[in-house]
Parts: structure tokens; C-alpha cells; sequence
């Protein structure tokens, strides 16, 4: 087995261990495209906390969903993420690592914990991507997101050449 296909076997074995698969990437749910590439950047549009289509996690944290919830919600947006540069690339063998996490989190007024919400899908690409998972990251609270969706997530990522 290569170097790239055992790194490829390994993520899928670190996402069985916390008992996740990758899903179908989702749909975007307006017109524009789920993955864009510049240079050796992928810009991943926002990623809700879907499943079979539909948002899991909806409403404010801090007063529809605890903490713990709201991880719950990152970490599913997080494995979307994952979901979206798998199909974009065919696997995550190009992947070089993930530049930056741009979480948004609807949250109650008053309530100021959204960095350990975030921490859910920093979590999740720290675990599964090991070295290819250091990021920058930014983080803001709105009241309501689309779809009322506790989270969304953007991503910067950057791949490399070479590879195909």
C-alpha cells in the first residue's frame, strides 16, 4: 500500500473509531457551488450540520441546544467539510492540510461560548487528519443562521499538485 493510500485508509479508520462515516457531500442550498478551487486553495462554501438533507441542529445554543449540542452540530458541519474535499478530490490524498475554520454559531443573546462550540469540528479534523489539521480560525455569533441552523462552517483548505 502507498504512502498517500495508507494516509487515505487511515482517515477512514480515525472516523470509524469515533463511529462516523463520511456522508454524500451535501447540496449547496442556493446557486453557487459546494467547492471552489484557486490555485492550491479549496474555499468550502458553508457547511450546516446536515443529514440526509436536512439540518440535525437547529436554533440558538445557549438556549434551544446546550454546549454540548452545539459541538455535536460543529462536528457534523466538520464531517460535511470532510464530505465536500473528499469528493472534490477524489479522496484526501492531495489534501496538504486545512488553512482556516470560519465557524458561525446562532446563539442565544448574552451567551459567550462559542469558541467550545467550534471546538466540536476543530476537534473532529484534529482526530482524522492529524498533521493536516492545524488551522487559523474565527469565530462569530449571530442570532439565526439559514435553515435555522446552529452552525455553519467555512473552510480554507490547501492541496497539493502533482497527485492526480
Amino acid at each position: 500500500m502507498s504512502n498517500t493510500a495508507s494516509h487515505e485508509f487511515s482517515v477512514e479508520l480515525r472516523l470509524a473509531a469515533r463511529g462516523l462515516v463520511l456522508p454524500d457531500p451535501p447540496q449547496p442550498l442556493g446557486n453557487y457551488t459546494a467547492v471552489s478551487q484557486a490555485g492550491d486553495l479549496l474555499f468550502i462554501s458553508g457547511q450546516l450540520p446536515l443529514a440526509d438533507g436536512k439540518v440535525v441542529w437547529r436554533g440558538q445554543v445557549g438556549k434551544d441546544l446546550t454546549l454540548q449540542e452545539g459541538r455535536h452540530a460543529a462536528e457534523l458541519a466538520a464531517l460535511n467539510v470532510l464530505a465536500q474535499i473528499h469528493a472534490y478530490l477524489g479522496g484526501f490524498e492531495r489534501l496538504d492540510h486545512i488553512v482556516r475554520v470560519d465557524g458561525q454559531v446562532a446563539s442565544a443573546d448574552g451567551w459567550l461560548q462559542q469558541p467550545a462550540v467550534v471546538d466540536g469540528a476543530s476537534d473532529l479534523f484534529a482526530d482524522v487528519l492529524e498533521s493536516k489539521a492545524g488551522h487559523a480560525r474565527t469565530i462569530s455569533s449571530h442570532a439565526q443562521l439559514p435553515a435555522d441552523a446552529a452552525v455553519i462552517l467555512v473552510v480554507i483548505a490547501q492541496i497539493r499538485a502533482g497527485l492526480e
